[in-house]
């Protein structure tokens, strides 16, 4: 089974949700909080990239996984961000605004990177990127779900809570599900490589909630808003990468989206851990009252 036939419905149904819960309103707050936003937006789009391409070359990984992790470092954003920000007690209204800018964003982004990534890496060993099929493919798997969410949000604002209450209880199981049937399929490469790239992935993902911890003290945002940016920093879109790496149109290539599923078990397991302690430490911070 090809899965990409499954990462495709899942993405649809993520960007769909994605597009519900948005507003219009949502992309001016940039200008009414331009650090907080240029903080994340710098942490997503140049730095978590820039750190995957060191580490790729530190761990001297194989150009399929040097283009994969590059890949999912290049995929931000995604409605669980929202969730985990508002379960951290971040700033929510931030994070809806940096996944609704970030998401149009990298339809510019990822095919300018990826190419250049693929041209140095991938073109001695065949690996080859259409660009312009990656650009096709992004707009209709990621922007035109989401306008129609957006849409039916203003049309039928009611119709549209329904079904953002139900996706977004199935948003994770599904990627549960398109996990489990990725690694039933590819057990025996994630085996052989789960050493060292097991330890590339979490390097990533640990640098990247502490760089963006870093850079949003540095420009003194609240709280609030710090949290936020880690979660909106080290949150990644494993459907999108996946999607992109297994797409017979683009690189046909089910082992490159190994770096994604790796990332997108260790990305739960630290961003809840921050949770966790976040709410621990609010819980004491309260008890002293």
């Amino acid at each position: 089974m090809n899965t990409i036939w499954i990462v495709l419905p899942i993405l649809l149904l993520l960007m769909f949700n994605l597009g519900l819960s948005l507003r219009l309103e949502d992309f001016g707050k940039v200008f009414r909080h331009p650090w907080p936003v240029a903080v994340a937006l710098f942490g997503q789009l140049v730095l978590l990239p820039a750190i995957a391409l060191g580490l790729a070359y530190l761990f001297r990984l194989p150009p399929v996984f040097f283009i994969g992790l590059v890949l999912i470092a290049c995929c931000p954003g995604g409605s669980s961000s929202n969730v985990l920000s508002k379960l951290a007690g971040g700033d929510v209204a931030l994070s809806v605004t940096l996944t609704a800018v970030s998401s149009t964003i990298t339809l510019f982004t990822i095919p300018a990177i990826m190419d250049w990534t693929t041209r140095l890496m991938g073109e001695s060993v065949g690996i080859t990127l259409p660009v312009g099929n990656l650009v096709k493919q992004n707009l209709v798997m990621m922007l035109v779900p989401v306008f129609l969410g957006l849409g039916i949000h203003y049309l039928t604002p009611k119709a549209a809570e329904k079904m953002d209450k139900i996706l977004s209880k199935l948003a994770f199981p599904l990627l549960l599900v398109l996990i489990t049937v990725f690694y039933i399929q590819h057990r025996h490469t994630i085996l052989e490589n789960i050493g060292i790239l097991g330890l590339c992935v979490t390097a990533l993902i640990l640098l990247a909630v502490g760089c963006s911890s870093l850079l949003s003290r540095m420009v003194r945002n609240n709280i609030q808003q710090r949290r936020t940016v880690v979660i909106e920093v080290g949150i990644q879109n494993a459907a999108q990468a996946i999607a992109i790496a297994s797409s017979p149109f683009i690189f046909a290539n089910e082992v490159m989206a190994i770096p994604a599923i790796l990332y997108s078990l260790m990305m739960n397991i630290v961003l809840l851990s921050y949770v966790y302690l976040v709410w621990k430490r609010d819980k004491r911070s309260i008890n002293r009252f």
